[in-house]
């Protein structure tokens, strides 16, 4: 497993944590909002190293705009989602692709 995959399944995992309604929403607002500064640097380390390695960097980009809006209340939900899924996706189809070659 390299080393941009192993990022995305941590940024994956945790952006899916923060999509829970409840549970992100406490997390975020009893931290003042800082586990959104951590995820977008989460998001810019895990970007520079699939653009190094050649991988897709997609899930990590959308991860940064989440970042910067995920402030906003229902948007930031549906933005968590989103980021969690696509970055869990990029991770399992990069793990199956190694298997294969």
């Amino acid at each position: 497993m390299n080393s941009s995959s192993i990022m995305k399944w941590v940024t994956g995992g945790l952006e899916a944590l923060l999509a829970l309604p409840i549970i992100g929403a406490a997390i975020i607002i009893s931290s003042s909002y800082s586990p959104l500064v951590i995820m977008l640097i989460l998001h810019i380390i895990t970007l520079v190293i699939s653009i190094n390695q050649g991988k897709n960097k997609y899930g990590s980009i959308i991860g940064i705009v989440t970042s910067c809006v995920a402030f906003i209340p229902f948007l930031g939900w549906a933005m968590h989602t989103l980021t969690a899924i696509l970055l869990l996706m990029d991770a399992y189809r990069s793990e199956k692709a190694i298997e294969v070659a």
